[in-house]
């Protein structure tokens, strides 16, 4: 049997917005090749979304509902990031980040 240390978080959530794993020996299986996949693209939708809020922020005519929308996209790439940093072992915690009092 598997234990949960050796199991991989994986980049999208199941029914309920629960946290899905993956279980394998082979780091190159399709699964987790997906996997990787969808990683680099949510960081790249982080990184991507970094400048945009860099570049609004320095603009003083961007509107309160660019703002809000922008926060809004920031938010879910963060949770994104934060999902990928756990599966890679980065973040030592199995909580939510949604439940974080942050």
């Amino acid at each position: 049997m598997t234990t949960p240390n050796e199991l991989r978080l994986l980049p999208w959530t199941g029914t309920g917005d629960k946290p899905c794993y993956l279980s394998t020996d082979d780091s190159d299986g399709y699964m987790s090749r997906l996997a990787d996949s969808i990683e680099a693209i949510q960081l790249g939708t982080a990184n991507e979304l970094l400048r945009e809020a860099s570049e609004a922020l320095d603009n003083k005519d961007t509107s309160l509902d660019e703002m809000r929308c922008l926060v809004t996209e920031l938010t879910g790439a963060l949770r994104d990031v934060y999902r990928v940093a756990a599966s890679r072992g980065h973040c030592r915690t199995t909580s939510d980040p949604r439940e974080s009092a942050y």
